[in-house]
Order: C-alpha cells, then sequence, then structure tokens
C-alpha cells in the first residue's frame, strides 16, 4: 500500500521536498550574507593620496613632467619617465644616483648622457633652467672643490661628503651639516642634481 501511495503522488512529493530544500538553501544563503562584514577597496580607503610633480629629463626614455605618490623615491621617477634610456651614463648612475631616495614636490631628476662623462665634477647638465657650469655640484664635488668654497674648511668638506646625496641645497641646512651663516655665504655658489 505505501509503494502505491508513493508511485500516485510521486510527483507531488517530489516538487515539495525539492521546495523545503529551495526554502531551507535560502534561508541559510540569506544569513551567510548578513554574518559577514562588508569588504570595501583598499583605495577607497586613501580617498586624497597626495601627489607631488617631479621633472625627470635627460638620458630617460620619455623625458617629462610626472606626478608621482607623495614620498616616492627616484626609482619610481624613472620608471615613469620610461627608465633609463641606452646611452645614459651608467657610471655616473651606479656612483652618484640613489635610486632608493625619497622625492619633494618641484624635484629635479637630471640623467646624464655617456658623451657628458668627463669629471663628475664639472657639473654637466641643467638645474631649474639654470646652467650649472660655474658652480660646484654638492652631490659629486672633490675635497679640495668644497674647501674652495667660503668658509668650508676640511672638517665641513668631509660632513657634506658623508651626508650625501642631496635632493636640494637646502638639505645642507636641514641635515644640519652647515650653520645659517656659512649655507647663506655659498648658496649662490652650490647646485644639486
Amino acid at each position: 500500500m505505501a509503494g502505491e501511495f508513493l508511485q500516485k503522488f510521486r510527483l507531488p512529493i517530489g516538487l515539495a521536498l525539492m521546495g523545503i530544500v529551495l526554502i531551507i538553501g535560502g534561508v541559510f544563503a540569506s544569513g551567510l550574507n548578513k554574518a559577514q562584514p562588508k569588504v570595501f577597496p583598499k583605495e577607497s580607503l586613501i580617498q586624497n593620496q597626495k601627489l607631488i610633480s617631479v621633472d625627470v629629463s635627460g638620458a630617460v626614455n620619455k623625458p617629462g613632467v610626472y606626478q608621482v605618490k607623495d614620498e616616492s623615491r627616484i626609482e619610481e621617477a624613472i620608471a615613469s619617465a620610461g627608465g633609463f634610456s641606452e646611452n645614459a651614463n651608467k657610471e655616473y648612475i651606479s656612483k652618484y644616483l640613489n635610486m632608493a631616495q625619497k622625492l619633494s614636490d618641484g624635484s629635479k631628476l637630471y640623467i646624464p648622457f655617456t658623451e657628458e662623462q668627463g669629471n663628475a665634477s664639472q657639473n654637466i647638465g641643467v638645474v631649474a633652467g639654470e646652467n650649472t657650469g660655474a658652480k660646484i655640484n654638492i652631490n659629486t664635488a672633490t675635497q679640495a672643490e668644497l674647501e674652495s668654497l667660503n668658509g668650508i674648511g676640511s672638517v665641513r668638506a668631509s660632513a657634506i661628503i658623508s651626508g650625501r646625496p642631496y635632493q636640494t641645497i637646502e638639505d645642507l641646512l636641514n641635515q644640519k651639516i652647515l650653520g645659517k651663516s656659512v649655507f647663506e655665504n655659498i648658496k649662490d655658489q652650490i647646485v644639486v642634481y
């Protein structure tokens, strides 16, 4: 008799069981969504990431002014400019360019070409539209060249060399390598690139 009953009501029983399974599944699935906290992408949490502008020129693939995140490194600015060109002065890059140095807004980054080799103290390049030929580059100058500046002796020249590289000449003040009066005397004679 039970077999006959199941045979006669097979379709309604099957539909009822399927409905129960779907209802239980729906209740279970809706309960999971309510229990989980909403996840937001990290980018939406940082609403106003500060950008800075950096001028990258010389022996790079795409010279220009680039916007990078605040606290970016020289390496990131070079990457934004398409990397070093094949005729970049690799000796200069390996000796004087600190790829891990942080950039500041308005920084100028000049990468010399191989034909600009010469003595590193010959002040190759242009900084902020100003010819640097008459100025001493504090990132590449020798001890003797630094001592030729008014108020710079062997101890201060050594301190300048030890603090390299510099992003701006004002780093001499910020890092307390020079006092304000000495800096004021030499600021028109020095440059950074």
